[in-house]
């Protein structure tokens, strides 16, 4: 038995070496295995890893490029902005109050306000600094630098902010950026774009996003372990967004923001018929666009732009209203089109024309006698295209009006600003009209006669009608509103001959050359300064939406080769296009023909 346990034993112990062995190779094994993944098989993610340990990047921010009107004056650009911060760390309440007096005197401001800022933030979570104010002046910025060592904690932030240096001055066209939120920054971080970078999202600013952003730069940088800078790896600059010309005129924009001074509420287009390029365009109410810069935004001023009954940032040069008389000229080219109503034909006007169950009148309620296309137009007589528009039908409208551009988009890049319209037809009372059955809402007679003049189911923009009217100053031709000459993706076809007869354009051109010369635009020859000839109409419109009149006034100058369009809109203005909208016009061509 001693035997056999010692046997047991003997062979137990001269065994151990090998299990020892065998644990030892096993170790090794694993070891070099791991060895193997870590250096071989996953070599690149961990030298990754350890390169962003050790390289850092700098990131440096591009400026975004300036907006210049055709003359190279600047209308938005960047600028360092300049705010008072507080380091909530570093100064508490006892250190506050020692100094808030002292501070409000030398920036010669409210110590209420910087005491309120400062309570408001400094309650719950602690923030890494308070912004006392948004916006210092040169003088203010100046008085704290010179006493910052009376100040310890509080200290100056810079930040690059968008600018406006006209403030207002065609804000609807220019548009406004803020920054990217972080819901946004989900997807726009595939664009290269950064949390909290500025984005266009309105006008000029938003369709030429691509241009204006510019590239973020940055240096790389190599640091230690305790991240300490070793030394650069390289530096790639940022690259600035690119600088957008408009075809704009400052001068001009300018005098179109001022004769809407005194008016509640309407539009101004300056458009170049040739080529459709815009020289003016404006909309009241409007805006500040620097607002939308401001990173603290008082609650009221919020609700005055977003809220107000006023709709400040609504653009009514884009905008479909009724247009009354100057929706005429496609009444008049639709019956010579049509082949019913030629040329040279005269029609008895009267008091009234009775169509359905409403006897639809004369502005002047006696009638002008029997009268052709020209003086038609020249005295704006409704029983005349009452007669032309029923006598031909809706849809031969519609087909004219779609040939000069109307219920479509304008092609002006602030499409997200832009209104289709409305120009009714069979097919659109048929479907129920936008609000009833189909089948329910049938064309009846009283459509056709307010349709005629351009009431109640006629809805137009006024750039859609700067657009019809340069096609009958340049003899035929559809040209593209635009902004800017570069190109946008999307039809960039800027001008296209219409299919209309030639001989029926000088027609509406004739007569509307009456109307300036003897007709209800005879006033636009009543200016400071001598004008070459003008040819326009006159419009009042009832608000389809029940308030008071709009007053229009579209016209041409010079009469023949043109090189300007005006349409001049005076919304919920009653007294009449000729007393409203037509000195508005008669001050833009005064400016356009006195520096031209």
């Amino acid at each position: 038995m001693i035997n056999n346990k010692f046997n047991k034993k003997f062979v137990r112990l001269n065994n151990q070496p090998l299990i020892l062995i065998l644990l030892s190779s096993l170790a090794f094994l694993l070891i070099l295995f791991r060895l193997i993944y870590l250096q071989v098989l996953n070599h690149q993610k961990y030298k990754n890893m350890s390169d962003q340990n050790r390289i850092r990047l700098i990131a440096t921010e591009p400026i975004r490029g300036r907006i210049i009107d055709k003359n190279g004056e600047v209308l938005a650009n960047s600028k360092l902005n300049y705010s008072l911060v507080v380091k909530p760390q570093i100064i508490n309440q006892k250190i506050w109050d020692s100094y808030k007096y002292k501070l409000a005197k030398l920036l010669n401001t409210d110590v209420d306000k910087l005491d309120s800022k400062y309570n408001n933030f400094n309650t719950g979570n602690q923030r890494f600094s308070i912004k006392l104010s948004d916006s210092l002046s040169t003088e203010q910025l100046i008085r704290f630098k010179e006493n910052e060592r009376d100040f310890k904690g509080i200290e100056i932030a810079e930040k690059v902010i968008r600018n406006y240096p006209y403030k207002t001055l065609a804000a609807h066209a220019l548009g406004y950026t803020s920054p990217v939120t972080e819901s946004e920054f989900k997807i726009l971080s595939k664009k290269g774009y950064r949390l909290n970078d500025l984005i266009g999202r309105t006008g000029v600013e938003h369709a030429y996003e691509d241009y204006l952003r510019g590239q973020w730069g940055g240096e790389m940088i190599e640091v230690d372990a305790a991240g300490n800078y070793q030394k650069s790896l390289g530096v790639k600059p940022s690259k600035k967004g690119r600088d957008i010309k408009l075809t704009i005129d400052l001068k001009l924009q300018q005098v179109a923001e001022e004769v809407l001074l005194d008016k509640k509420g309407g539009a101004l287009i300056a458009m170049d018929p040739r080529d459709g390029a815009i020289r003016a365009i404006a909309s009241k109410p409007t805006f500040d666009l620097n607002f939308f810069s401001r990173e603290f935004k008082p609650e009221k001023e919020y609700n005055e732009l977003f809220f107000s009954e006023k709709k400040p940032l609504f653009n009514r040069a884009l905008n479909a209203y009724d247009p009354g008389s100057v929706w005429k000229i496609v009444t008049a080219l639709a019956g010579l089109e049509s082949g019913k109503f030629p040329a040279d034909i005269m029609l008895e006007t009267k008091p009234c024309i009775k169509y359905g169950s409403q006897c639809f009148r004369e502005h002047n309620d006696l009638g002008f006698g029997f009268i052709g296309y020209e003086d038609a137009l020249r005295v704006s007589s409704n029983t005349f295209f009452y007669q032309v528009g029923y006598g031909v039908g809706v849809d031969e409208i519609y087909k004219i009006s779609k040939k000069l551009g109307f219920s479509q988009l304008s092609g002006i890049e602030l499409s997200e600003q832009e209104n289709r319209g409305l120009i009714a037809n069979s097919e659109w009372a048929k479907s129920g009209r936008g609000w009833g059955d189909p089948g329910t809402t049938p064309w009846i007679p009283e459509d056709i006669a307010s349709m005629s003049i351009g009431q109640f189911v006629v809805q137009v923009t006024p750039i859609q009608l700067a657009k019809a009217y340069a096609a009958i100053a340049n003899g035929g031709y559809l040209v593209k509103p635009h902004l800017s000459k570069l190109h946008l993706s999307g039809d960039d076809i800027k001008r296209k001959k219409i299919e209309i007869n030639p001989k029926n354009i000088i027609t509406i051109q004739n007569g509307l050359k009456k109307v300036v010369q003897s007709g209800t635009g005879v006033a636009i020859n009543y200016g400071t300064i001598n004008l070459p000839p003008v040819s326009g109409k006159t419009g009042t419109a009832e608000d389809g939406t029940g308030g008071a009149d709009h007053a229009w006034f579209v016209c041409y100058s010079p009469s023949e080769n043109s090189e300007l369009v005006v349409v001049a809109f005076a919304e919920n203005t009653p007294g009449g296009g000729s007393v409203h909208a037509l000195p508005m016009a008669r001050k833009i061509l005064e400016a356009w023909h006195g520096n031209n």
